[in-house]
C-alpha cells in the first residue's frame, strides 16, 4: 500500500485536494470532531489536565478554543492527549484499507507529530496567500488569535516544501486540482 501525507499550511485546502485522490482519506480534523463527540475517555483526559476549561460531554469547541487562548500550554496537552487518539484511529484505518492501492493522509500535524513514514510519499499543496486568507475568514470558526496559536506549533511552510516530494499548485478549482493530481499519481503508480 502506497501512503500519501498530504501537507500544507493552514486553509491551503488540504482535506479539498486528498478528497479528488480518488482513494481511501484518513482525514484527521474528522476524526478529531468524532472523538469530541464520542470518546469519554479523551473528555476524561482533557478534563483532568485542563479542568477550568473542559466541563461538558459530549466536548463543547468553545472549551477548546478558550483553553487553546487561556495560554500556550494548553494547545500542547490537548494536542499531545488527542493525537494518541488519532494515532489509533488511523492504525485501524491502515488495516482496514491494507489490501487498497494508495491511501491518503490528510494529518494537519502529519510532520510536526512524526506521524509519517520515510516511505510515505509527501504531497505539498501550494496555495496564494491571499486565497488563503480570503478562505479562512470565511469559516464560521475564524479566530486570528487561535490561527495564531496553531500557526505556532506547525512548521513552517518552507520547511514542509523542503520535505514534499511533489509539490500540488491549488488554484481551488476541481479541474486544476484534477489535473495536478494525475500527473502526480502518474509518476507514483
Amino acid at each position: 500500500m502506497i501512503r500519501i501525507g498530504i501537507l500544507g499550511v493552514i486553509g491551503s485546502g488540504k482535506s479539498f485536494v486528498a478528497k479528488k485522490f480518488g482513494y481511501p482519506v484518513f482525514n484527521a480534523d474528522f476524526e478529531v470532531s468524532e472523538l469530541y463527540k464520542k470518546n469519554k475517555k479523551l473528555f476524561n483526559n482533557l478534563k483532568q489536565v485542563l479542568p477550568n476549561h473542559i466541563y461538558s460531554f459530549p466536548i463543547n469547541k468553545n472549551e477548546i478554543t478558550n483553553a487553546i487562548l487561556a495560554n500556550d500550554i494548553n494547545l500542547k496537552k490537548i494536542v499531545n492527549i488527542v493525537h494518541k487518539e488519532v494515532r489509533k484511529k488511523m492504525l485501524i484505518f491502515l488495516k482496514k484499507n491494507k489490501n487498497k492501492k494508495l491511501v491518503i493522509l490528510d494529518i494537519p500535524l502529519l510532520l510536526e507529530n512524526k506521524i509519517n513514514t520515510k516511505n510515505d510519499i509527501l504531497v505539498f499543496v501550494d496555495s496564494n496567500k491571499k486565497d488563503i486568507e480570503k478562505r479562512l475568514k470565511k469559516r464560521p470558526s475564524f479566530n486570528t488569535k487561535l490561527l495564531k496559536k496553531f500557526k505556532k506549533i506547525q512548521f513552517k511552510r518552507d520547511y514542509k516544501r523542503k520535505k514534499s516530494d511533489y509539490i500540488l499548485k491549488n488554484k481551488f478549482t476541481e479541474l486544476s486540482v484534477k489535473k495536478e493530481i494525475k500527473k502526480i499519481l502518474k509518476r507514483i503508480i
